[in-house]
């Protein structure tokens, strides 16, 4: 079961043209190798994180889950590209476009 905001972001996702290439079933189904691509998925991603709130690690790893099967790969890549960060168990949201 995805929540609302999930959906939303894969919604997104199928909607661009650059991105929606890597989803197959409504999920995430490959990774970008394209770092320029990968960035455009990594930031939709992230929106699914609200700025300032603190997340421990089996909520990411749920959230993520819905989006892409290898949700530990996902979890980095975002950590990786700043988008996330990390400490004692804990991650939030440090990077990536903000909606309104």
């Amino acid at each position: 079961m995805t929540t609302p905001g999930v959906r939303r972001i894969l919604d997104s996702l199928a909607r661009d043209a650059r991105l929606a290439g890597f989803l197959r079933d409504g999920r995430v189904e490959v990774m970008p190798a394209r770092r320029s691509r990968r960035l455009l998925l990594l930031g939709e991603v992230a929106q699914a994180f609200e700025p300032g709130t603190r997340y421990p690690e089996r909520e990411v790893n749920q959230i993520l889950s819905a989006i892409f099967s290898d949700y530990a790969a996902l979890r980095r890549y975002l950590v990786d590209e700043e988008f996330l960060a990390r400490a004692d168990g804990e991650y939030w949201r440090c990077g990536g476009p903000v909606e309104p």
